[in-house]
C-alpha cells in the first residue's frame, strides 16, 4: 500500500487511503523530499522544474477543468463578462478593488500570481489586497464576507456555491485551464519511497476505468461533470 499520497485539491469529497490534502507548493515539497510517494498537482511550471531537476521520473497527464475569477454581484470593478483573465485583473487593481488571494503557494495561488504578473508585474501589496494563507473553501468564505474577487477553481466553487454569494465574473480564457498531472518520484533522491505502490497508484489514475470515473463525477450533485479527463491526450502543459 502506498504510504502517503499528495493530493492537492479538496474536490476528492470521498477519503483516500494514506492520503493527505495540501496544495500543490506544499505536495511537491513533500515529493522533492521523499515524503510521498506519488503526487497529484496542478503546478505546470513547478512539476516541470522538479521533473527537469531529476526529482520526478515521470509526469502523466490525467485531467484539467478550469479556473474562474468570482466575486460580489454588485461588480466594484465591472469585470462580469470577460473572458479576458489578465484584462480582468488589470481592472481589479485599477479599481483598487478588494481581492483575497489564497498566499499558500497552492496551483491556485501560483496561477494567480502569474495573471497578476501579466497584469501589473507583480502582485498588488495595497490593502484591498488580502491573503488568506488557506485553501479555497476557507478563501472563498472570506471573499465571500468582503464581498472580494478571488480565483477559484470551478469544482471548488460549485461545491460552495450554495453557501456564498459571490458569481462566477471571468472564465473562458485559455490561461484559466487548470491541469492535472500525477508525478512519480525518483527513488534515487528518496530513499523511503515505496516505488511499486506509487506507480501503482499512478497508473491508477490513468487507466480507462478511472478515466470514465473522471468524466461522470460531479454529474449527479451539479449536472455537469467537474473534470474532463485527459489521459493519453497530446500535452502541452
Amino acid at each position: 500500500m502506498v504510504e502517503v499520497v499528495a493530493i492537492t485539491s479538496t474536490v476528492f469529497y470521498g477519503p483516500l487511503p494514506s492520503s493527505t490534502v495540501l496544495g500543490s507548493g506544499q505536495a511537491l515539497a513533500m515529493g522533492r523530499r521523499g515524503d510521498a510517494d506519488v503526487v497529484l498537482s496542478h503546478a505546470p511550471e513547478a512539476e516541470r522544474t522538479l521533473v527537469d531537476s531529476g526529482y520526478f521520473v515521470r509526469r502523466r497527464l490525467v485531467m484539467h477543468n478550469e479556473f474562474l475569477v468570482v466575486g460580489p454581484a454588485a461588480d466594484p470593478a465591472g469585470v462580469r463578462g470577460l473572458s479576458d483573465a489578465v484584462a480582468a485583473f488589470r481592472r481589479i487593481a485599477g479599481a483598487h478593488a478588494a481581492f483575497v488571494s489564497r498566499g499558500d503557494q497552492s496551483g491556485t495561488h501560483q496561477r494567480e500570481q502569474q495573471l497578476w504578473k501579466l497584469a501589473a508585474g507583480s502582485a498588488p501589496r495595497d490593502g484591498w489586497y488580502v491573503e488568506s494563507g488557506q485553501g479555497m473553501g476557507a478563501t472563498l468564505q472570506l471573499a465571500d464576507e468582503k464581498r472580494a474577487y478571488t480565483l477559484t477553481d470551478r469544482a471548488t466553487y460549485l461545491a460552495w456555491r450554495d453557501k456564498l454569494q459571490l458569481v462566477p465574473m471571468v472564465e473562458g480564457d485559455s490561461l484559466l485551464y487548470n491541469v492535472y498531472h500525477v508525478l512519480e518520484l525518483n527513488p534515487k533522491n528518496a530513499a523511503r519511497v515505496n516505488l511499486a505502490g506509487g506507480r501503482a497508484l499512478a497508473e491508477f489514475f490513468v487507466a480507462a476505468e478511472t478515466q470514465a470515473l473522471i468524466a461522470g463525477f460531479g454529474k449527479a450533485r451539479f449536472g455537469q461533470s467537474l473534470f474532463v479527463p485527459d489521459a493519453g491526450k497530446p500535452d502541452r502543459w
